[in-house]
């Protein structure tokens, strides 16, 4: 496989077939996240994507599921994607599902006509970052989209037939903004409705401008109680009709795996047993990005 620069996916496609169609982000100046900064954003070559599918054909075949890399492989014109797709369909018939990152201004660039396309030739799930629901933080991030608008286009991928999965950051407005990060970021997940929610929490990356921050005293990130204090909050005002909410990324300090609405109440009282100190939390050294 032909690979450039560092490769990231989501944790759930860790057994996936990693294709890359781009490389880094075509956004890339989010203030927390350092995965691409060292990559400019290309989209590779036909012929070299299509050697790759070639590959995975003789040498991938124990994999049902891959993913398209870099961090907006969503972001190629219809004309390119569809083919890719094609592809994979025709060279990788056992391929039972194929997954993406996607961000707002992606989806915008295409019809929710052209997204069923994508689904019909098996794009069946899109990863998409909300970070938070409030737009202070999303300002503050330079996540490039407000709150309403990401919202919009994750309800577009959904009408779509595309399942979602979203992420949200706990500690990403630091101590004085961590309550209505935590209410506002429930609020916009119950009203997207995704099948996954996927909370991380903030782990400083050296060389990011959210790093220069705190290191300049103007971020305060919040402590192991205050995050998990956040989670119960947003969990306290998610509604979502029957989505998977996980916060059992490496950098949670308590892991969850919650079914709502069915779990809600066991989990917000699982997190008070660890607020009151009835439960071990993840030590420093063993939480990860």
């Amino acid at each position: 496989m032909h690979y450039q620069g560092n490769i990231f996916r989501p944790p759930s496609e860790a057994n996936s077939i990693l294709l890359q169609v781009t490389t880094g982000c075509s956004h890339n100046t989010c203030t927390f996240c350092g995965m691409y900064k060292q990559s400019r954003f290309t989209i590779k070559d036909d012929a070299t994507i299509m050697a790759d599918i070639e590959f995975a054909a003789h040498h991938c075949r124990r994999q049902h599921r891959l993913f398209l890399c870099d961090g907006d492989a969503l972001i190629l014109p219809q004309k390119r994607l569809l083919p890719i797709l094609e592809a994979i369909r025709g060279k990788l018939p056992w391929v039972t599902r194929v997954g993406t990152y996607a961000n707002a201004r992606s989806i915008a660039l295409k019809t929710v006509g052209e997204l069923e396309q994508l689904r019909d030739l098996g794009l069946k799930i899109a990863y998409m970052g909300l970070e938070s629901g409030d737009d202070e933080v999303l300002t503050s991030i330079n996540k490039g989209s407000e709150s309403a608008r990401i919202i919009e286009m994750a309800k577009k991928l959904r009408a779509a037939g595309i399942k979602l999965s979203i992420t949200v950051i706990l500690g990403i407005a630091g101590i004085e903004g961590s309550h209505r990060h935590a209410e506002q970021s429930g609020r916009a997940l119950t009203e997207i409705d995704p099948e996954y929610v996927g909370a991380l929490s903030l782990m400083l990356v050296p060389e990011t401008e959210l790093y220069r921050r705190w290191e300049q005293g103007r971020f305060v990130l919040p402590g192991p109680r205050e995050m998990l204090s956040e989670l119960q909050i947003m969990i306290r005002h998610t509604d979502l009709t029957r989505g998977l909410f996980h916060a059992n990324h490496a950098s949670n300090y308590l892991p969850i795996k919650a079914r709502l609405p069915k779990d809600k109440a066991a989990t917000l009282a699982l997190i008070d047993r660890a607020l009151a100190g009835e439960i071990d939390l993840r030590p420093e050294y063993l939480r990860g990005l």
